[in-house]
Parts: structure tokens; sequence; C-alpha cells
């Protein structure tokens, strides 16, 4: 047997008996949770930890922890809210914030939180749709088709529920989604950011850890707290090395069943020059934060951002990067398509959806600059720009029937998108001008000085002149400026002489025309093909396996276990007394005053933090770890370094999952931060 084929067999295996996967609700393994662990979960215990859970609408995962509507999440997920309520006189991302009433909890100005009520199968209706047609046409059905249930399936709740078609399998399986929206979410914790994100960047992405990444927050329905059915009780003791673990959540997405030419246009095209920019961007921020104290302030959430998402995309380029590792991707993918080849009638039906998808990956080449610097805002990172945009975009998209619009603007997407455009969260000045200075300059750095949407936006000025000009010039920073407009619709927006109407509706023809060609040649393809490849591996393998992410809620199951890094353990449990010894008292890796004039009522052993060998990916984070009694024992909040090239493969042996201990959650609440309300709440 050759190394790349024992590599497949090897990976195979593995799969069958390792804690991987990122699995659906309404197609979890029970019987290999039993085989391994003795342990099968019900149908009734599936849809209690279903309820109990939520999603962040902004990228990040929640629980319900007590039948008041209370939320446990990361702090790094409910950082924007902390940020938006803040002010110079009171920064609550640097002291913390703890409501000590009812009355004192404060409303988050966009944060959506979503729970999953219902799950249906609409694949058949999808692939009437759909059926006969290729390229645009295609492309058109399937999204009309998707509108219209999911306008079905709200009807005239679209303030109250969200309804989403789901594309499973990469086409391969349709789900429909059906949430519970609430937009009443209001804050009640969150710690320091120093002990949220101790250690900082040195220590993102590894482990042993000792965060206390928590947040609070609670949800509202008629100006009252929400009664709840269903939320995660606590447990008594929390987990310990060798427990079965739980994480149900909402990752953003993974890329383990893309073709080759799709892992080679990542790696060798978009990763790189992702990374480039955000390397840039990185040293931009960090010198506009040397200017004051207040631009530290209101920067450090953007900072964050970009310091963590550098990380986890170099952590993505080098998994794709290790021969070892693409060899194994390279022959599974050639097993497959021998194995379709060796069937006559298979190789009619699916032989020639891989070469389509490479050939949709070089088209995507030569159009990936305009498309990501235009119509994907790259080049206006402004979010006074982007207003003005929605605005343009709305007052086009909404007069249009709904199978004709874009997709963000189709009706169950209308209140998230409303929440944003009236949000009362503060713009600053000074940080625009700079965010908008830096991509115009990367805008035509890219493009090139004479491409033809350069100079439609840059003329004759600078890229900062233009941007100082514009963010000093717009009115749209006033909310009821923006309601006028968009409750104006077409008439109003025309009528406008806001510079950043006028330079939106300068560039939403060009950026059309841009999304035109990607939709209709390149989106369409790899749509059509990538459901071919799906049903390729559904006819050889069945379903045996778990989807790629997509953002929507997942349960993995695994076990409290370290791993060894270089022939030494790591072990999976830290404990308060290692925060101590890790403190030096300086960034990033100092503890708040709280903590040490706390730490004489500490018991110093209590569980800090923990990993796991759940599978998990960036759109856990804030995910709620559970035992097999359904209780909460931990909040995901990070994975080890290795995890990091968890967006195309699980190697069991090194990928971990990292979680606070509720013990460590609840010593803290209760000792450093008198919270009594929220201890009671959540152990009755």
């Amino acid at each position: 047997m050759n190394k790349l084929a024992l590599l497949v067999v090897l990976a195979i295996g593995t799969i069958a008996h390792a804690d991987e996967g990122m699995w659906t609700y309404n197609h979890f393994p029970k019987d290999r949770v039993q085989q391994k662990y003795g342990f099968s979960p019900d149908d009734k215990w599936l849809d209690h930890l279903r309820l109990s859970s939520v999603r962040l609408a902004g990228g990040c995962s929640g629980s319900f922890v007590s039948s008041s509507g209370l939320v446990m999440t990361n702090h790094h997920c409910a950082h924007s809210c902390i940020e938006q309520l803040s002010t110079a006189q009171k920064d609550f991302v640097k002291e913390g914030f703890y409501a000590k009433g009812a009355a004192d909890e404060v409303k988050c100005p966009e944060i959506e939180i979503n729970q999953l009520v219902e799950i249906s199968d609409v694949t058949d209706r999808m692939r009437r749709a759909t059926q006969g047609l290729s390229d645009h046409k295609y492309n058109e059905a399937e999204k009309a088709e998707m509108s219209k249930i999911e306008l079905e399936c709200a009807g005239k709740e679209a303030q109250s529920q969200r309804c989403d078609v789901v594309s499973l399998y990469h086409g391969g399986l349709y789900n429909l989604y059906k949430y519970r929206r609430y937009q009443d979410v209001r804050l009640v914790f969150a710690p320091e950011f120093p002990i949220a994100f101790f250690g900082g960047d040195p220590d993102n992405f590894n482990f042993p850890r000792y965060d206390l990444d928590v947040s609070f927050l609670r949800v509202y329905e008629n100006g009252r707290p929400a009664q709840m059915a269903h939320y995660l009780s606590w447990s008594p003791a929390g987990v310990k090395e060798g427990d079965l673990t739980f994480v149900s959540g909402h990752p953003g997405g993974t890329s383990r069943q893309l073709t080759i030419a799709q892992l080679e246009y990542l790696r060798d095209v978009a990763l790189p020059e992702r990374l480039f920019l955000l390397a840039e961007f990185r040293g931009v921020l960090t010198e506009f934060q040397r200017r004051s104290a207040e631009a530290k302030r209101i920067s450090n959430a953007e900072l964050f951002y970009v310091e963590n998402s550098y990380k986890a995309l170099r952590g993505r380029l080098g998994a794709l990067l290790d021969k070892t590792f693409f060899a194994s991707k390279v022959a599974e993918e050639a097993a497959l398509r021998a194995k379709i080849a060796a069937q006559p009638d298979l190789a009619r039906t699916y032989g020639g959806a891989w070469d389509a998808l490479a050939k949709a990956q070089g088209e995507l080449k030569n159009i990936r600059q305009p498309l990501a610097y235009v119509e994907q805002g790259r080049g206006f990172m402004s979010d006074l720009y982007q207003i003005a945009w929605t605005l343009v975009r709305g007052a086009e998209e909404r007069p249009k029937p709904l199978e004709k619009r874009f997709r963000e603007f189709r009706d169950s997407a209308l209140p998230a998108v409303t929440q944003k455009l009236f949000s009362s969260a503060p713009i600053y000045d000074d940080l625009e001008i700079l965010t908008l200075t830096f991509s115009l300059t990367k805008l035509r750095e890219t493009l090139g000085a004479d491409h033809p949407i350069v100079k439609q936006v840059l003329g004759q000025q600078s890229p900062e002149e233009l941007a100082s000009e514009l963010v000093q010039g717009t009115k749209l920073r006033d909310v009821a400026v923006r309601k006028q407009l968009w409750e104006g619709g077409k008439a109003a927006v025309d009528g406008s002489k806001d510079p950043l109407i006028l330079l939106a509706k300068r560039i939403d023809p060009l950026a059309r025309e841009v999304r035109r060609r990607y939709e209709d040649t390149i989106e369409a393809a790899i749509k059509k093909n990538s459901e071919l490849v799906a049903k390729a591996h559904f006819a050889v393998q069945g379903m045996t396996s778990y989807p790629d992410a997509t953002f929507t809620l997942r349960l993995s199951y695994g076990q409290v276990k370290g791993w060894l890094e270089n022939g030494q353990p790591v072990k999976p449990l830290t404990d308060f007394a290692g925060a101590f010894d890790r403190a030096t008292g300086r960034p990033p890796f100092d503890l708040p005053a709280s903590w040490l004039a706390g730490k004489p009522s500490l018991k110093m052993a209590t569980p800090f933090d923990f990993c796991s060998t759940n599978d998990i990916i960036g759109g856990n984070s804030g995910s709620p770890v559970v035992n097999q009694k359904g209780q909460a024992v931990g909040l995901i909040f990070d994975g080890n370094i290795h995890s990091l090239g968890g967006d195309y493969g699980f190697d069991p042996a090194l990928n971990r999952a990292v979680a606070v201990h509720s013990e460590a959650l609840i010593h803290a609440l209760d000792k450093i931060y008198k919270a009594d309300r929220i201890v009671k709440e959540l152990r009755p």
C-alpha cells in the first residue's frame, strides 16, 4: 500500500472512533457516543439542549442558564456591546460591569439572539425548483425558492421569528431552521478586560490558560425578562479529567468537504492576501492606539478582532502548507473520484464536477480583487459608509419582488438589517477617518490608480483627503436621518446630498456588475457542482459523515483530556493558583485590582480552565459545555494552537477545545465580584 493510500485508510479509521464531528441535531450519532462512552442521549435530552442553546447573530454562541432569560456567553462575544455602552468617563471594558438590580441592566444597541425551535427538511422542494437548470438560472431559482420558503415560514411574525434555509453538504441537503428572535438584549455582567483576555495575544490559541472569558446577558419580551421553559441547570461539581462532555454551539464555517482545487485557491491566493492585509491593518491600529488613552479605548475591539483573525488564518494557512496533511486530502479526493469513475452511470452524472469547480476557482482568481474591495466592502472600511451603502442598496432592493432581491434584503433578514442600521452605538470620527483612509489606500494599491473604480472613487483626491471630507461632511451619524432615508425609500435616497450617500450611489452600479459576474458565472458553477460532489459522496459513502459548519446549531461530543506536546504531557485543567503564578503585573499578564484584593478569599485549588477533545471552530465561542446530565460544566472560549487547522480536518491526538470551568465562574462571581444576584440565579 502506498503512503497516500495509507493516509486515507488511517483517516477513515480515525473518523469511526475519534471524537470528531460538528453534528446537526436531527442527525446526531447517538450510537457512536453509546459505543465509546456508554451513554446515548435520547430525543428529550437533545431537544432540551437545543432549546437551551442560542446564537448571537453577530457570530457567536451562548446558552440560557435561568428561567428568566439569563444568557451566558463570552466576554469577547459581548465586547462590542460593552464598548458601545462605555464612555471616556465610564469604561466598562476596562472596569467591568455588574447590574446589581434588574433596573440596572442596559440594552445592547446591536445584539440579536436566536433560539432554534424547529428543523425541517426542504431538500425535495429545493430540488424541484432547480431541476434541469444550470449557470445563472440555477442560482436565481435556488435563491428565489429559499426566500419563498423563508417568507412562508416567518409569515407576519418576522419581527419575532427568523427562518433560514440552510445548505448542508454544500448543496447535498437543504434544511429550514426556524428561530425565535430576541432583539431586546441587555447587559447584566462582564468582568474587566484584563481577566477576560488574560495573557492577551501571546496566550491566544494556547494552553494552559487562565481566562474568565464570560459575560451574562438577558433577553427581554415586552419590556420584561423573557420566561424560558428550557435552560441549563448548573452542575454541582463541574468536570474532571476523563469526563464525557458535549458542546452545543454554532461553528461559523469549515472547509473539510471542499475539493483540492478549492483548497489550493485558499492556500495560494485567498489566505496569503488576507494575512498581508491584516498584518498591515494591525500596524495602523497599533500606532493609532498610541495617540491617547481615548484612542486606545475606542479601537480595542477592532484591534482584538484583527489580532485574533490574523492568528487564526495563519494557523489555517499552516495546515494547508503541511505536505503530509495536504497529501492526505489529495489522496482522499483521488480515491472518491476513482470509485465514481469505475461506475459508468455515476461517472456520467458526477464525473465532471471536480473539473468544473477547478475552472470556477480560476475565474474567481481573475475577479477576486474588485469583488472583495468594491462589492464586499474591503475598500470602504467605515461604519458610516456601510450605513450609506445599506441605505442605497435597500432603496433599490426593497421594492423588488422577493425572488428578485439580493438575499441580504429578503423580508426575513430585514429586522436584523434595521437593528444595525438604527443602532445607537457611538461612531468615532478619528477612527472612521483612520480605517477609511487605510482601506481607500489599499483599494488604489490593489486595483491600480488607472482602474475606473478607483478614478470614480478618488478623483483627484488622496485617500486621507477623501476620508476626512466624507466623515466630517456626513449627517448619517444621526439615527433620525437614517430612519428618514430608510422610510422614505428610493425617493428620499435619490434626493439626498449627503456625501457618503452620493459616493455609495456612484459605486453601486459598478459593484452590482462585479457581483453579477460573480454570481452568474462563478457562484452558480460552484453551487451546482458542489451539489454534484456532495451527491457523489452520498452515492459512495452514504450519510455517514457530518456537513461542513454553516453557523447553524451543531453538537459535538468528547472528553476532558490533555495531549502530548513535543513528547511532554499537557494537563487538561488549570487552577486559580496558576493564574496568580502567571501574573506579572504588566499587560497582558496583569490581574485586575479586584482579583488582587480578593485573593485571600479564593480557594487556589479551584479549577479555572480546561481543554477537551470536542470538535469546535470559530463561532463556537460562547458555547456551553454540558455533561451527560445536560448540566452546564463549562464555557467554550478558544481552542489550542493545533485547532487552527480544524477548518480543514480534525486531529484527535492534538486538536483541543478550551473552556472556562463552571466552578471558576461561580467562585469568581461569588468571591471577587460579590454578584449574589447572578449566583442565586445560576444556583437557586
